[in-house]
């Protein structure tokens, strides 16, 4: 008879948000088991992801709790201003901190977050890892979960978690509603070594064609001044930009920046993938609750989609741990109800606004132009709507979970 696994909760999905939540969990006295498909030494390889992420003040302040931020010292960039236009014409709106302000973000790269999450999960004791392995059969019943990987091994929680991602097969299976459309649109992301410095500055920059963002990120080892990419383009034009060689691309990638940066090299693997938007009309069912991209996908427009995920991470580890403390069932639907209000309405209002910005900076013409531009002046004239817009970038708004607020739980 094989041994059955229990801990506290179960999380399936290894990700950046799902092993921050066992990390969280850990440091509050919960056990998790994770397991995830992936090979966790192909996850941090050089070539395996080149993206990089904005990590809002306000999560950082969780890193903070959690010892993160201290293993991230010195590979993290913080952003002091951002400077929006429509099709490149400068001057039209920029958001910039004061001086002793916090920053409107840190620009880390996704391996570093994962060799650090590694590295901080091998010194939890109460968060084990399993990967790779594949889950051959789920039981979700009233009284439990219990899952059964390939290899005969069963782990049992009151309670499973799920951050598998955009094409999560467990939120699928458990009949989830999901709203859910494509935007025709490609998303090309890397990075490059520039001439000139960044100055720590990020730049969002709409065309016709979809939306460029340059994003600053540490120098190298040798001096370099680097900066992440993210280029949208149509769905028709993905395919041929991505055929490119590097000279080509980086020639257009010149073009679209324009004279920000100077000359540019690709230094990270580039990545196309295709953009949609989902989002769940409910995250929790029966012992089950979904976090990160398996409950809502935006596009990357605003930068938000990694913070939005570890904002559920926050208010969930503060929903468990004050229902452990009061002895509660951690599967209890009153408690699971609890996340439900607090992540269902706030995930929703982000991932809208997101759209909104998509679609509206997304309708071509001159007349459509002129009058984003007016509605960005406006906004570079209202010190009261900046600093909203401010906060939001912070990840500041809102009914904060402690952990987000810099607090323990």
């Amino acid at each position: 008879m094989t041994d059955i696994q229990r801990s506290d909760v179960i999380i399936s999905g290894g990700g950046l948000v799902g092993q921050t939540l066992a990390l969280a969990l850990a440091h509050h006295g919960l056990s998790s088991i994770t397991v995830d498909p992936a090979d966790p030494v192909a996850t941090i390889a050089p070539g395996f992801d080149g993206r990089a992420s904005a990590i809002a003040s306000a999560t950082w302040q969780m890193f903070e709790v959690l010892g993160l931020a201290d293993r991230l010292a010195g590979h993290g960039c913080p952003i002091r201003a951002i400077k929006v236009s429509d099709g490149g014409q400068s001057g039209e709106l920029d958001f910039e901190t004061g001086e002793g302000d916090p920053a409107l973000g840190t620009m880390i790269e996704n391996r570093r977050l994962r060799l650090v999450l590694r590295d901080a999960l091998a010194d939890a004791p109460l968060a084990k890892l399993i990967m790779p392995a594949q889950v051959a059969d789920r039981q979700i019943g009233p009284h439990g979960v219990t899952l059964t990987l390939a290899d005969g091994t069963q782990l049992a929680a009151p309670l499973l978690i799920v951050a598998e991602g955009r094409r999560s097969p467990t939120r699928d299976a458990a009949g989830f509603s999901i709203a859910n459309w494509s935007y025709h649109h490609h998303a090309m992301i890397g990075a490059v070594a520039h001439s000139k410095s960044h100055d720590r500055v990020a730049h969002e920059i709409f065309f016709p064609s979809g939306p460029f963002a340059l994003l600053p990120l540490v120098d190298d080892a040798e001096g370099r001044h680097r900066s992440a990419f993210v280029w949208t383009v149509s769905e028709r034009d993905g395919p041929g930009f991505a055929k490119l060689g590097d000279r080509g691309f980086t020639a257009e990638l010149e073009k679209r920046a324009g004279d920000l940066l100077g000359t540019m090299e690709l230094v990270a693997p580039r990545m196309t993938y295709p953009l949609g938007f989902h989002h769940s009309a409910s995250i929790v069912a029966e012992r089950l609750v979904l976090v990160g991209d398996a409950a809502h996908g935006i596009h990357p427009i605003a930068g938000q989609g990694l913070n939005l995920g570890l904002r559920d991470v926050a208010a969930l580890t503060e929903v468990l741990v004050e229902g452990a403390r009061l002895g509660l069932d951690l599967g209890d639907a009153a408690l699971l109800a609890r996340y439900q209000r607090w992540r269902g309405l706030d995930s929703l209002m982000v991932s809208l606004a997101t759209d909104g910005l998509t679609r509206l900076f997304g309708i071509p013409g001159r007349t459509a132009s002129a009058v984003r531009r007016a509605g960005l002046g406006a906004v570079q004239q209202l010190p009261m709507l900046k600093r909203f817009f401010m906060d939001e970038a912070r990840g500041e708004a809102g009914d904060l979970p402690r952990l987000l607020a810099g607090a323990e739980v």
